[in-house]
């Protein structure tokens, strides 16, 4: 009889031990989710920079070659030195333009190229 109450009692300590197991709460994987979270904002930022600045390019009225896009969650800046004053309008409607961009802040200053 000894060995069956030893049998019984191991049993029930190890599906206590199971069970505590599973109850545990899962704030241990709150940090991969945040991360996870994070990666994908950055990622979905970095494509919007690249459409932005493709876009740019395809637009013949600005010079692309010292602007520069930054975006975070649907905000574009845009960043450097266009030639003439009409291109740093352009640039900003051209950004508008593209799916996603929530708003734009145009920081382009006007740069007039040496001959």
């Amino acid at each position: 009889m000894g060995i069956q109450k030893l049998a019984v009692i191991v049993g029930a300590v190890a599906a206590l031990a199971a069970f505590n197991a599973q109850a545990q709460p899962a704030d241990s994987s709150v940090p991969l989710a945040a991360a996870s979270s994070a990666r994908a904002a950055r990622k979905a930022d970095h494509m919007l920079e690249k459409t932005v600045r493709k876009a740019l390019g395809k637009d013949k009225a600005v010079d692309v070659t010292n602007v520069s896009v930054r975006a975070r969650n649907g905000a574009v800046t845009l960043l450097g030195t266009v030639p003439e004053q009409g291109q740093v309008d352009a640039a900003a409607q051209a950004a508008q333009g593209v799916a996603g961009v929530s708003s734009v802040n145009n920081a382009l200053t006007v740069k007039a190229v040496a001959h």
